[in-house]
């Protein structure tokens, strides 16, 4: 009885493993149903021919006979992994599996033909055998080989240098992957050249250049981890001077070595901080989000994108992602679809385009799916491209978050939390200060409407977000060097992807009538340390005066136009704590209303001309302490009006070597800083 159980057991749990597969993958039920389909048709191939197409299944214990050997052979394959095998990847064990399955199925067919007086002729199970072989496991291998070549069209050729054992593992490494093709080895050991490897010619490095020309090669992976660090710099510089792409590839006893290393990256941003990462609070996350409708704008960006991630944790009734790049949302649409699979999530995600400056679309969004939250992430943040665009950036960053509260307000929508930036502080470029009036623009809505609670999130430099320090960094790195820094005192506040939304999230409900809320963040972090810091989790070493032998160089490129030494996250001093000790609450200066209508009509108006001179005076009257010292650098307006090239008058300025004064100011206990400084202010 136990035996039986026992056995009842297994194949119960093998049923239900099969069936939550095919929940997330529907392959393996089609496999299942095309391998039964083979089997019967190998079985009616098999009594034709023997009976030469006469006597079919015709007799119930023929049909008997043939139920039982489909419904063995489904748990003889399913026992065997033949669906747990991925096509592609199919090697010498799947081949065995697949033999094995197929012979056990020809035996069942004898068994149950004997059981059944079914009178099958003992050279049916033979010929089924034959047949079954070739159509469930010659269908396989005709996948492989179609997968194989279809990689191998898109593969980018490379060529290995190193033809020792890390060139060996990595050429074998390759030949399973799906993204490149070993085509050619280099090596300076002349007895290596010259020879095959798996078909594959070893050549002298000196015919480098017509090797890579003659065999199309796009890439040389550079393998030879027991090379002195300095020989492997040669290499790679002497190849980069020729214009060819070199990427060096670590041994496999470098990557165990390195282990700690790996996970040493995972905590680069809790070192970077130089504190724990802030926890939320969940009470305050959830007040505005759960079974509420809520509305993320600019979905697809970097805080656009860990919001809505985060959100589908707390329990929404359904999540609107509202997006202007196609590309973009369907990046996160598909991320968010696989992480409810993996994470057994059931939030209803609608993915929407569509532009915040359109005001009839948004509140045709609002209104159809009755939002009852809107985070409004929706703006360009790239520095050198708004200060370059300052027509397009305005109506974006600051008519777009106009639209949206407008849209809002007109629907009641409970709750509207605007992504502002610490570049609105006392702005040196066009993008902090549209950034700044869409703040004051949100404390007037604040102040003059009751029916949407309105509030601002300020963040210091978010870690890991597109065009910051790190990645930046570390594409230095990967590249041989050198990192450059403009300034060996220039630091930031910093803070992580998770904490900004996490912010963002909480402030939601706290947030009343357009205050701002600013994360305590520590203390500010020096770039040059960030960047030691990072040669050293990469298995590098600083080449410096003191170390002359190093890896990588640090060079001091001199500070940008505009760029500050230190940055500040508060206008005034009127500074609160919160429910969360972590979060400050700040009441700041706001314009009066009739004043900041009379700007924004105006502003429409220049927007509407493409007046980019207009816009950028508008911006320097309504934004207090908005006085940039460069010229307007416009690009069309450049071109339009005959003016010197927008990036040329800034590298213009950057020649002329103005500075900034700097000056350290305590509030309410926590270290800021105030500063006057000239130009503009690149993103970190």
């Amino acid at each position: 009885m136990d035996h039986n159980d026992s056995v009842s057991d297994h194949i119960g749990g093998m049923v239900k493993r099969f069936y939550k597969a095919a929940q997330k993958n529907y392959k393996p039920v089609l496999m299942l149903c095309y391998d039964l389909l083979m089997l019967t048709a190998a079985f009616l191939l098999a009594m034709t021919i023997r009976f030469n197409g006469a006597g079919l299944v015709s007799e119930p214990a023929m049909a008997l006979c043939l139920g039982m050997t489909l419904v063995s052979s489904s748990f003889i394959f399913l026992r065997l992994g033949l669906y747990r095998t991925v096509i592609r990847y199919m090697g010498q064990q799947a081949i065995v599996a697949v033999l094995q399955g197929v012979t056990a199925s020809a035996v069942v067919l004898a068994v149950a033909s004997y059981l059944t007086y079914a009178g099958v002729p003992r050279s049916v199970p033979v010929i089924y055998w034959c047949f079954a072989l070739i159509t469930v496991g010659g269908s396989r291998w005709l996948v492989r080989i179609y997968y194989q070549m279809a990689l191998e069209i898109h593969k980018t050729r490379v060529a290995i240098y190193g033809a020792g054992t890390a060139g060996l593992q990595l050429y074998k490494g390759l030949i399973h992957g799906e993204m490149y093709k070993t085509v050619a080895f280099f090596d300076d050991n002349a007895s290596k050249q010259n020879t095959l490897i798996d078909g594959v010619l070893v050549y002298s490095p000196a015919n480098i250049l017509d090797v890579i020309a003659e065999r199309d090669i796009s890439e040389v992976l550079l393998a030879m981890p027991g090379v002195p660090k300095r020989r492997r710099r040669e290499i790679t510089r002497s190849l980069r001077e020729r214009g060819i792409v070199v990427k060096v590839i670590p041994g496999m006893e470098e990557l165990v070595d390195s282990a700690g290393r790996v996970s040493d990256v995972s905590q680069i941003y809790e070192n970077i901080l130089g504190r724990a990462p802030v926890e939320p609070q969940k009470k305050l996350v959830s007040a505005s989000i759960a079974d509420k409708v809520v509305l993320v704008t600019g979905a697809g960006g970097s805080i656009g994108s860990e919001l809505c991630r985060q959100i589908i944790h707390w329990g929404p009734a359904k999540l609107i992602m509202l997006e202007a790049s196609e590309f973009s949302l369907y990046q996160i649409e598909r991320e968010l679809r696989q992480q409810q699979l993996d994470e057994n999530l059931s939030v209803e995600v609608t993915p929407l385009l569509g532009d915040v400056r359109n005001r009839a679309r948004v509140a045709e969004i609002i209104q159809s799916f009755n939002v009852h939250t809107i985070y409004h992430a929706a703006a360009y943040k790239h520095v050198p491209l708004v200060e370059q665009n300052v027509v397009v950036g305005a109506e974006n960053n600051v008519l777009g978050t106009l639209s949206v509260l407008e849209a809002a307000e007109a629907s009641g929508v409970e709750q509207f939390v605007l992504v502002s930036t610490d570049k609105a502080v006392r702005p040196t470029n066009v993008m902090g200060a549209t950034k700044r009036l869409a703040e004051l623009i949100c404390q007037d809505f604040g102040r003059r409407f009751g029916r949407t609670r309105v509030c601002m999130v300020r963040f210091g430099n978010v870690l890991g977000s597109s065009g910051s320090v790190i990645p930046l960094f570390t594409d230095q790195i990967n590249a041989g060097g050198p990192v450059t820094v403009t300034h060996p005192k220039v630091t930031r506040f910093f803070m992580t992807i998770p904490e900004a939304a996490q912010l963002v999230l909480q402030a939601g409900s706290m947030g009343r009538k357009g205050e701002v809320f600013v994360l305590d963040m520590g203390e500010p972090v020096r770039i040059l340390d960030i960047a030691r810091r990072l040669i050293q989790i990469m298995g590098h070493t600083v080449r410096d005066e003191a170390n002359p032998d190093g890896d990588i160089e640090i060079q001091i490129s001199g500070l940008r136009p505009g760029e500050k030494l230190y940055e500040e996250l508060l206008l005034g001093d009127k500074v609160a704590g919160t429910d969360h000790p972590s979060i400050m609450r700040a009441e700041e200066e706001r314009l009066p209303g009739k004043q900041l209508q009379a700007f924004i009509s105006e502003l429409k108006d220049a927007c509407v001309r493409q007046d980019a001179e207009s816009v950028h005076r508008l911006l320097v009257k309504s934004v207090k302490d908005y006085s940039p010292k460069q010229p307007l650098v416009d690009t069309v307006w450049c071109q339009s009006t005959g003016a010197v090239d927008g990036v040329a008058q800034l590298a213009a300025i950057a020649e002329s070597g103005e500075g900034a004064e700097v000056k350290r100011l305590p509030i309410s206990g926590r270290s800021r800083v105030r500063q006057r400084t000239t130009g503009e202010m690149p993103e970190v």
